[in-house]
């Protein structure tokens, strides 16, 4: 490994009167004044071809892109637990209250992609992350309030994906299992093994090291998603031909089924498994900070939104509803892997190795923003750390490039992970998890603070009609994610009476 002679291009580097922007190292000719005076940074030719007005490398992304990256985002494990919210909802209150949350999300994050410059649309000055638009427009105490809901609900998002790829692994094994040996052997196993394999392929990509360099896994991780999205609605149409009729009633599960109390508890947290279904909004910054201009960032990123907001609807409607129509109140808390299809097993499996596939490129999309925010503070914390702040050029074998390794990087993401994987195998409840971080993370992190930073941006005075409009939204949906988190923490709560840490199988 070769020493290199930049540190992480990410900080301002200050040396007596010498003030250099470390990413522009190779960039600029220094000329040093007599006297004393301040050097001068002369740009080489080309400079504003290769960066962009903030000093930072050229963004090359596009509408397509962020739209890859929003839909990896979305069409997460959240679709698979849909069939099993619509039952719990009914035909009537279950696709409504999914299209209500969809104008909501498409509505909010209009508003938030607005944030992404102070200002001026297109001059004003950037915010790289949620927490920089909200310090921008709001300031105080509610920058760390959001910093805390974010990161926090950013690392739940990361063990509800091990969870769920743990599942669908398991299911590959249990469809062969039963090919092979019948329905009749139950092919029990368990998850943590499973869970390690995820952990370690999730500890391998955390080594890329920013968001922008996990374009082409977002879009592999966006035609997975459609891939088994699209096996589960033709599994649920198969299913209601050979039925031949739809199952299902007007209000859901009925009394005797389930408990009057289990019927209000599942009805909540059905709100959280549809609030999860649509959450990216905490990762929406971050996405419009690898598009380019001009046009406008925000321009591109409300049609990237609109596409994959309307996209994810539709196969969210299709899947959630033929998933209840195929099974009514028997329909599973994971549609691909808690039902009772074996044939054919192949196309289960492709399914479900869809899914994992498409959930290591998700859980690298929330991650890198907890990434970026540690090593950003703590650069800035010790920035004559060497082990923090120096990158090593490491050879790439048969691909004639280098790969800059940075020890700090490398040990604190791993740890990250290995944690993660940890947690995950205490607690292997995905439909329970997903409901919280649903309840937990939709009305601040996607209503209350895009809708508060545009009153602050545009000055929208108090007891006009649009602010008296824009209050009377967010506080309809602080009532509906309170009603959710009840419903989901109860439903933790019911099956930690029956578990045995780390003796989780399926």
């Amino acid at each position: 490994m070769l020493p290199r002679s930049r540190t992480l291009p990410s900080r301002i580097h200050h040396s007596g009167d010498e003030i250099r922007d470390t990413r522009l190292y190779f960039q600029v000719d220094v000329q040093p004044k007599a006297h004393g005076e301040t050097e001068a940074i002369n740009p080489q030719p080309g400079y504003s071809k290769c960066f962009d007005d903030d000093g930072r490398v050229k963004r090359t992304g596009n509408v397509w892109t962020a739209t890859a990256h929003i839909i990896t985002a979305v069409i997460g494990s959240g679709v698979l637990s849909l069939a099993w919210a619509i039952a719990q909802l009914g035909w009537v209150a279950g696709p409504t209250m999914m299209i209500l949350f969809a104008f909501v999300i498409l509505y909010t994050s209009n508003l938030l992609s607005d944030c992404y410059r102070s200002g001026d649309p297109i001059t004003g000055k950037r915010n790289y992350t949620y927490m920089d638009a909200v310090k921008s427009n709001l300031g105080g105490v509610k920058v760390k309030m959001c910093g805390c809901i974010q990161y926090m609900n950013l690392f739940g998002v990361a063990i509800g994906y091990t969870i769920a790829a743990s599942i669908s692994m398991m299911a590959v094994k249990r469809s062969n299992c039963f090919h092979k040996n019948g329905k009749s052997n139950p092919c029990h196993a368990s998850s943590n093994g499973y869970m390690i394999m995820f952990g370690i392929t999730e500890v391998i990509f955390s080594q890329i090291p920013d968001f922008d360099q996990v374009w082409w896994l977002s879009i592999v991780a966006a035609v997975m998603s459609f891939t088994y999205s699209a096996i589960g609605l033709s599994l649920g149409v198969t299913q209601v031909a050979e039925n031949g009729s739809f199952k299902g009633s007007l209000t859901g599960i009925s009394i005797g089924e389930v408990t009057s109390t289990e019927k209000l508890w599942r009805s909540l947290q059905a709100l959280g498994d549809i609030a999860f279904a649509y959450s990216y909004s905490i990762i929406l910054i971050e996405i419009q900070d690898t598009v380019k201009s001009p046009p406008a960032e925000n321009k591109t990123m409300k049609k990237a939104t609109l596409i994959s907001i309307s996209l994810t609807t539709i196969f969210y409607l299709l899947c959630g509803c033929m998933g209840y129509a195929a099974f009514g109140d028997n329909a599973p808390g994971n549609l691909l892997t808690g039902f009772g299809f074996y044939n054919p097993y192949w196309l289960l499996d492709i399914a479900n190795v869809a899914i994992v596939v498409h959930l290591i490129g998700a859980y690298q999309v929330f991650v890198q923003p907890i990434f970026a925010f540690v090593e950003k503070w703590c650069s800035q914390k010790w920035p004559k750390s060497d082990f923090i702040t120096h990158e090593y050029e490491v050879p790439v074998p048969f691909y004639g490039s280098t790969y800059q390794l940075n020890l700090f990087r490398l040990v604190w993401r791993t740890l990250f992970v290995v944690f993660v994987t940890v947690i995950s195998m205490l607690m292997p409840f995905f439909n329970d998890v997903v409901g919280i971080l649903g309840a937990l993370g939709f009305w601040p992190l996607t209503v209350y603070f895009p809708i508060e930073m545009y009153i602050a941006q545009k000055k929208i005075g108090k007891w006009t009609a649009r602010w008296l409009g824009l209050q009377i939204l967010s506080f309809t949906c602080l009532v509906i994610s309170l009603a959710a988190a009840v419903g989901s923490f109860a439903g933790v709560f019911l099956d930690l009476k029956a578990y045995k840490p780390f003796k989780n199988a399926y």
